[in-house]
Parts: structure tokens; sequence; C-alpha cells
């Protein structure tokens, strides 16, 4: 098959309340999502439980299964050559990272407090992950600071990255991703940031749903390209 429009849809939708792990054990996928807890938490608004983003993080780790959703929403596409050993291989590398992460993550909890991490209180876990990624909690963002540097230049691909940093990258992957991957369970990511979103991939394929109404439409050329705003006209060097 030459191309993503021939592979066929062979799997369901990702349901949000399986509670049946496909990669984790059953310790491991407790402890991914108290950590998951941590860095979306739950306050006066839903966070990473409610969303259930441990679903969407065991899902894709499982294989290659859960990687690309059809375009009509209805389910998952079957990867084919190529694309399927590159999947494999990259997803083979990233559940390494997260057997030895979540392994390395209980060594520290329980040599700092001798309790495995979902046992621990939200103040001990915060010291665990604070040890694991050698960095401090960080503290509240405000829309329109430039301060912390790092809080807006943030991992958007997950090749290379060490644990800590791909499992803060599938959280924030796994609250906010379309509900068809298992996470952002009853759409509440998008409720809460006031995005109304498609009801199903297919509305965005068909027209039914558009977000031009999220784009400037009153804008010049000069407005776009900086250089174009310090000259009337193009200048057309002499021969």
């Amino acid at each position: 098959m030459s191309s993503k429009a021939d592979w066929p849809t062979f799997l369901e939708p990702v349901d949000p309340d399986s509670t049946e792990p496909l990669f984790f054990s059953a310790q491991e996928w407790e402890t991914v999502e108290a950590v998951s807890a941590r860095i979306i938490p739950t306050d006066h608004e839903p966070g990473a439980r409610e969303a259930c983003v441990v679903v969407f993080i065991d899902r894709y780790l499982s294989g290659i299964n859960y990687i690309f959703a059809a375009a009509d929403g209805s389910g998952f596409l079957q990867i084919d050559g190529k694309y399927a050993h590159a999947w494999r291989s990259r997803i083979a590398d990233m559940q390494t990272t997260y057997r030895n992460g979540i392994a390395q993550l209980e060594t520290i909890a329980e040599d700092s407090f001798g309790r495995r991490f979902v046992e621990l209180d939200e103040s001990q876990q915060d010291t665990v992950l604070e040890s694991l990624s050698g960095k401090p909690k960080p503290g509240a963002v405000t829309l329109g600071t430039t301060e912390p540097a790092s809080t807006f230049t943030q991992f958007t691909n997950d090749d290379g990255l060490g644990f800590f940093d791909a499992i803060c990258l599938h959280v924030r992957q796994g609250f906010y991703a379309d509900p068809v991957y298992g996470g952002n369970k009853n759409r509440i990511a998008w409720e809460l940031i006031g995005f109304d979103g498609p009801k199903s991939l297919k509305d965005t394929m068909d027209g039914t749903y558009s977000t031009d109404e999220y784009f400037d439409q009153n804008y010049t050329w000069a407005d776009l390209i900086p250089q174009l705003r310090q000259q009337t006209q193009w200048e057309i060097p002499s021969s």
C-alpha cells in the first residue's frame, strides 16, 4: 500500500473508561495515572485523571495500532509497509524509556519516603518528580508573560526524549487531543479552554466544523511580512 488513503480502518475509537492496560502492568498504570495527575492536577477544574490521560498513553505505547486515527473518526488505520517498521522501532524505544523511567521513579520514592509513588501525598510526589527531573517544580504561568522561557519552548515530538520530558508531553497530548485517542474524555479539556471542537473527526473533513472564526481575516501582506512594512513598492535592481 502506497499511502495512508489505502490503509483500512480496523480498530474502533479508544474507550476512555477502559481500565485494562495493553502495555502497562497494573502497578505501572497506577503510577502513570498518579504522575499525570501532578502534571495537570485536579483543582476547581478537571485534570489529567478525569480526562483519562493514562488510557491515551497506554494505548499509544501498546504498539502501532493506535497511531493514526481514520479521517472519519471511525477508528484507527492499520499501518503498513515502511511506516509500520519505522513506528515499531520508535514505539519500542519509548516503551523502554517508560519502563526504565517508572522503575527509576519508584526507586526515588522508596529511597526518599519508603513507599510507592502512588502512596505518597501530593507534596511528596512533587518532591520525587523534582528529583527525577532535576528541576524545581515550575510556578504559576500567566498568559502573555515570557518567563520562564522553557514554558514556551515545549517539545512537540517525543523522539529521543527522556522519561520525564516524554510523559509531560504525552500528558498534554492526551489531555487536549481528539477524544478518539482515549484522552480528553467527554471533551472536558476543550470545554476547560472554551474550545467547541468537532463532534467527530469526520466533521473536520466534510465542512461541518470549521475554525475560520478563530482567524483574523483583516490583514494585509505588510502585516505578515515585516520587510514590506518598510517599503511601499518592490525595488527592481537596475541591470
